[in-house]
């Protein structure tokens, strides 16, 4: 606390978000449709990601029976030892497969 006179304290007030590190993106282009799509699954083995997928995959495909679907089986754990180099990987690698769109499922 600093003071102005000796009788108006002066309160120094902390914003509790902090400060911003990083410029906001622009989001990136949403999908038209998923029909003909290729969607990768990732997870980080925590929670019933192998059963969460195997409803969506079930569910998607009622209303979009064309979607394709690359397994979390290909990408393997997305929380591990090596898990910065393998995010920092991912954008490439899911180019060079072909991949529209990603979910990511974990633990809560």
């Amino acid at each position: 606390m600093a003071k102005t006179s000796k009788s108006d304290p002066v309160y120094e007030v902390v914003w509790p978000s902090g400060e911003r590190k990083q410029a906001m993106q622009p989001l990136a282009k949403r999908l038209d449709t998923l029909n003909g799509k290729t969607i990768a699954q990732l997870w980080d083995y925590l929670f019933m990601g192998d059963e969460v997928y195997a409803t969506l995959e079930q569910e998607i495909a009622k209303q979009y029976p064309g979607v394709k679907w690359m397994s979390w089986r290909e990408f393997g754990n997305t929380h591990t030892t090596n898990e910065k180099e393998l995010l920092l990987s991912l954008p490439q690698r899911l180019k060079e497969l072909g991949v529209d769109a990603a979910i990511s499922c974990m633990a809560c």
